[in-house]
């Protein structure tokens, strides 16, 4: 019997949450497949098994908090793989006839994961336009049945909670997870040990834009990669770091932690909450590098593949906003970092140029720094340079005014 103990994944980490048995106790597995994922305070993460054989899965359930150490599997290496198509065959023969009474209700839903409905529900909702987030689905797997688009139809403008009819006044208690507990201690020990401030600025994204809009299937053609604004951001506050260090800096005990590199997290929101991965050395990334990392780094998120590695070490945060519709906020410093640069949404907004009132695609920039290591001249200073580098993103190239360096200015 080979046994199955919970890794360790962190000095200070202790107990981690059991998410998703991905193998059934009595299931034959083959050596290194997956068998459960597991979710520390920093970071989601699967557990192999280690041998081929037949599990045997301790009595946890998904969400109980397991100790590091503890055993979570057995795995008996001496039993006999099963022939191949011999396994479940009973139960196939068995809910045939539950098979054929659900011929009817079959989901339909595209290939890309969209709209989830029997037939007839999906038929009145196009023949209604009734508004989808209107619905709530009653049906396995968040399907939308017959009866719930009745029911939207019969109470027009209202809309219970997931799960509850209308005029509930039920209230749920669900246990926190430790994703959860160590972003709420981050962000209170945040506020509570630095001296936090906020400086403003809004920048013209045409230049950004018509970059993009000019350049975007070439670039993908060329580099197999999008070409978004993550990209132009990272590379801008990579330049201003080197020119404002302290933004760059924290502060360890007595002095003042310097990074002659611009290591920057990315804030992702994912649905077990806030992560923030770091892409390495951004300031020596071509533009498309910085792209296909930003790809990587949110789709390991969204598939909870982040490791440890992948979440530490971060010298400044971007955060993106912008991508919920959020027009202007004060982001909270991802400690032990010394700032954190908020991007928000792209408003169309009429601005004096040259005298005259124009319409610009305008981003206001938020800049949340610990005053205790960044002075206010340093902080206006950084998000002034970020500004001046994405309204001439020519000046990324060498990190100067073009003109100013032809005439030695």
């Amino acid at each position: 019997m080979i046994d199955i103990k919970v890794p360790a994944v962190g000095e200070s980490i202790t107990e981690v949450t059991l998410l998703k048995w991905i193998k059934k106790d009595g299931e034959y597995v083959e050596r290194d497949e997956v068998i459960a994922e597991l979710e520390s305070e920093k970071a989601t993460f699967e557990v192999n098994a280690e041998q081929a054989g037949v599990i045997k899965l301790e009595k946890y359930n998904e969400g109980d908090s397991i100790r590091i150490g503890d055993l979570l599997a057995t795995i008996d290496e001496a039993a006999t793989k099963p022939e191949d198509g011999s396994q479940k065959t009973e139960d196939r023969s068995q809910n045939t006839e539950l098979v054929s009474e659900k011929t009817n209700s079959i989901t339909q839903e595209d290939d890309k994961g969209g709209l989830k409905a029997t037939p007839v529900a999906a038929a009145i909702i196009s023949d209604k336009k009734v508004e989808v987030a209107s619905i709530h689905p009653s049906g396995t797997g968040g399907k939308i049945l017959k009866e719930d688009v009745l029911a939207a139809l019969s109470q027009p403008g209202k809309k219970a909670f997931a799960g509850e009819e209308l005029n509930s006044r039920n209230t749920r208690n669900e246990k926190m997870s430790n994703l959860r507990k160590t972003i709420s201690r981050r962000l209170v020990e945040a506020k509570n040990t630095t001296a936090m401030l906020t400086t403003f600025n809004e920048v013209d994204m045409s230049r950004v834009m018509d970059i993009r809009n000019k350049y975007k299937d070439k670039f993908k053609e060329i580099h197999g990669v999008g070409l978004g604004f993550m990209s132009f951001f990272a590379k801008a506050c990579a330049i201003a770091l080197t020119e404002w260090p302290n933004v760059n800096a924290y502060i360890d005990g007595d002095y003042i932690a310097y990074h002659d590199y611009a290591d920057i997290s990315i804030a992702v929101s994912t649905p077990r909450g806030l992560t923030v991965p770091v892409i390495r050395n951004v300031e020596s990334l071509s533009m498309a590098e910085i792209e296909k990392e930003v790809v990587n780094l949110a789709t390991k998120a969204r598939d909870s593949k982040l490791t440890t590695e992948d979440l530490t070490g971060g010298t400044f945060t971007i955060t993106n906003g912008g991508v919920f519709g959020s027009l202007l906020s004060t982001p909270i410093i991802n400690i032990p970092q010394s700032a954190i640069l908020g991007m928000h949404k792209i408003e169309d907004r009429p601005i004096a140029l040259n005298g005259q009132v124009v319409i610009r695609p305008m981003m206001y920039l938020a800049l949340s720094y610990d005053h205790r290591i960044v002075d206010g001249r340093e902080s206006v200073g950084f998000l002034v340079r970020v500004k001046e580098l994405l309204e001439n993103p020519e000046q990324m190239l060498f990190g100067k005014d073009p003109v100013k360096t032809l005439l030695e200015l």
